[in-house]
């Protein structure tokens, strides 16, 4: 739904989820009617059906309950591979400078094998890297994970992040003010949250 067709991009987009359970899953949503499996010589897409495009106001009605109800994520739930993943499908490509373009993310409150990722991003497309891809690095991001997630969920607005210093940005300056702009946060992120009681 989230537009992620071919296997390995389903992957990322799952990474607790094994290739085997993965593909066990699709076979059996196809089976079912809600994905078709489309075939193009060695391009293979899963594609919603009627069916499954009409589970879609079903699905969104439960994520904005989960992000409504389910309250503050627990430290096992925060994955940088998960929230770069989803922040690369909702760059906004006409706000990105002309060219290539690559933010740095620096995690400073996890292992270091997962501290640092990188987005490249082009006039057509974004790539999610967590290997140094070799390109001059355009902004750098360093945040604590919660805190970008939080920004990312719609809990924390990047005014107050950065303010707060969950979330620091640093490269030229006139890049650094226009970076929130490059992004289009998910759907999600304006779900009303319940008021807390005294």
């Amino acid at each position: 739904m989230s537009g992620s067709q071919r296997f390995n991009e389903l992957r990322r987009g799952l990474p607790r989820m094994s290739p085997t359970l993965l593909s066990r899953r699709l076979h059996q949503l196809v089976r079912a009617g809600v994905v078709e499996r489309h075939t193009d010589g060695n391009d293979v897409r899963y594609v919603p059906t009627q069916a499954g495009q009409e589970l879609r106001p079903v699905l969104e009605a439960l994520g904005a309950w989960g992000v409504r109800w389910i309250g503050e994520l627990g430290d096992e739930d925060l994955d940088p591979k998960l929230l770069l993943w989803d922040m690369h499908r909702n760059v906004d490509h006409s706000a990105v400078p002309h060219g290539r373009t690559v933010i740095q993310f620096r995690f400073r409150d996890v292992p270091a094998a997962l501290r640092d990722w990188w987005l490249v991003i082009t006039s057509e497309e974004a790539d999610v890297c967590d290997v140094d891809p070799g390109h001059g690095v355009t902004v750098t991001v360093t945040a604590s994970l919660r805190g970008m997630v939080g920004v990312w969920r719609g809990d924390l607005s990047w005014p107050e992040a950065l303010r707060g210093g969950a979330v620091a940005v640093s490269g030229p300056e006139a890049l650094r003010r226009a970076l929130p702009r490059w992004f289009t946060l998910p759907g999600f992120a304006a779900v009303p949250r319940p008021t807390p009681t005294a």
